[in-house]
């Protein structure tokens, strides 16, 4: 009887134990339902920051997102929903005009650092963001900010900015702790402190960051505790690690690669059209690039249908102006293409002075599709007489090279992170945005600053469409860019993640997945 009781006692305690760890999975703290809780995603491409102000790169930005919060955010639709600010209203200034923003904070916030997140902090960041270059168009609109109380700030604006939400929830104006900001200056973008779901923990450049789950965060729980994003740059090391289980999640998969990751049952592909737009590009104030012949004549050399068959095999569709249809206001539909006609090409090459064609340099970083495109581009053009030299910069430099100006003609995308046309536009082509803000085109035209400039100040939504339109037809006619690429997300990842979703300005949330 005694060992009876003693193995039935046994079967209890086993019986308890297995409960409780299949019960640690689902508590308020999260946890995922398999017991796995470490996710390994990949990444492309290194971030060049972690501090929000300082940079507004694709790469650092899909970082940040699991770190930091922004005041509002923006959800699947792009539409503004709370974050930090749990509610906000618009208010007159004495012409009746909606010059001043009151955004009410959401009390019991805490940083990483254990400090609550007030009023001045907004102050602190918004303050800050206005003086970055890297920025300032996102925030330069915002003329004072006023901590009203602890839990209440006043924005106040020269004129009526008709996006300014979507603008707040921007990972750019992700809310930093000005505390932590003082003490670390510079060392800030090594040790992010913000308010996010996730914790930052380490960062090793060129190989991964590491973070944890903050078990105070003032919103839903994630469910993952810690996440590693690892950055692998060659698209068959990255398929090789997802393969063989070294990866949960390759963020942007090599077009290559989609048919080998839908055609193996231990894992799947998460793809959706997105908000960006790839394009090839010049410094338009350089001879010969500031003669708008030369740029149309680029943009009949070159068969973009062709390019993309064999660079992004299928993925993602030619793009026909600037800003793609997923955004709001996009001309992109109505917008002629430039034929491919290499002879037209020729043709305005010999009107513009150069009948036997020039030599030039193209620009750009490492990523894979890129370089495809940049060696069919010089190939195409060779066609024409533009002799093209081929130069690859790392990320980073890359950016700086481009923000100065120290180029002839690049490659590369813009996203329209905030869903809003000004965004897509404003940063990309005003004059006052020449550089580390957006235009690295350099891009110039009088009537194109004036729409711009009236699009954001505009607060009747089909007035506001009607600018941007025009807008677009003069980019288009200018040949600002060629427009080359409308893109497509594409993931891969283990058959048992579950929980992540694209978002469309490409700042997925890792920290909403778990595994079955």
């Amino acid at each position: 009887m005694k060992k009876r009781h003693l193995i039935l006692a046994t079967c209890l305690i086993v019986a308890l134990l297995a409960f409780g760890c299949s019960r640690s999975g689902s508590g308020s703290t999260g946890g995922s339902t398999s017991g796995k809780d470490h996710l390994i995603a990949v990444l492309q491409a290194n971030p060049a920051q972690l501090d929000p102000s300082m940079t507004n790169d694709q790469p650092s930005s899909r970082v940040m997102k699991q770190i930091y919060d922004t005041l509002v955010d923006l959800d699947d639709n792009m539409s503004p929903v709370p974050s930090l600010a749990e509610r906000w209203a618009f208010e007159n200034d004495a012409n009746g005009n909606p010059t001043r923003l009151r955004l009410f904070l959401k009390r019991g916030v805490k940083f990483h650092n254990g400090e609550e997140f007030k009023a001045s902090d907004v102050k602190f960041t918004l303050e800050r963001a206005a003086q970055s270059p890297h920025i300032r168009h996102i925030t330069g609109m915002i003329e004072t900010v006023e901590a009203v109380n602890d839990y209440e700030v006043l924005l106040t604006m020269p004129y009526p900015f008709a996006p300014i939400l979507n603008h707040l929830g921007h990972t750019a104006t992700s809310m930093t702790s000005e505390k932590a900001v003082r003490e670390l200056g510079d060392r800030h973008s090594q040790n992010p402190v913000g308010t996010g779901p996730m914790k930052f923990v380490s960062w090793t450049a060129g190989d991964r960051v590491e973070l944890t789950r903050w078990d105070e965060y003032h919103g839903e729980a994630p469910r993952i505790k810690d996440i590693t994003i690892r950055i692998i740059a060659d698209g068959a090391t990255r398929l090789i690690e997802l393969e063989t289980g070294g990866v949960d999640l390759v963020i942007d998969v090599a077009p290559q690669d989609v048919s080998r990751i839908e055609g193996n049952p231990d894992l799947q592909m998460i793809r959706a059209m997105n908000l960006s737009t790839n394009f090839i590009a010049f410094q338009s104030q350089k001879p010969p690039f500031n003669d708008v012949r030369v740029r149309q004549a680029i943009s009949h050399a070159l068969d973009l249908d062709a390019m993309n068959r064999n660079v992004y095999m299928g993925a993602g569709a030619t793009a026909t102006g600037p800003i793609n249809s997923k955004v709001w206001a996009s001309a992109a539909d109505r917008l002629p293409r430039y034929e491919y006609n290499p002879a037209r090409a020729r043709q305005l090459l010999a009107e513009a002075g150069y009948p036997n064609g020039f030599s030039t340099n193209i620009v750009l970083n490492d990523t894979p599709q890129r370089m495809d495109a940049a060696e069919i581009t010089q190939n195409m053009l060779a066609q024409v007489g533009i002799n093209v030299d081929v130069r690859i910069v790392e990320w980073a430099a890359y950016l700086d090279m481009t923000a100065r100006g120290e180029h002839e003609m690049f490659i590369l995308g813009w996203v329209t992170v905030t869903g809003d046309p000004d965004y897509g536009l404003y940063a990309t082509f005003h004059t006052d945005n020449w550089g580390a803000a957006g235009n690295r085109s350099f891009f110039s035209h009088p009537e194109v600053d004036r729409l711009l400039a009236a699009g954001r100040r505009e607060t009747d939504r089909a007035r506001r469409e009607q600018l941007y339109i025009q807008a677009q037809q003069i980019i288009r006619d200018e040949a600002g860019w060629v427009f080359w690429w409308t893109g497509e997300d594409l993931n891969g990842a283990s058959k048992n993640l579950r929980g992540f979703k694209c978002h469309p300005a490409g700042h997925h949330r890792l920290y909403t997945i778990w595994f079955e």
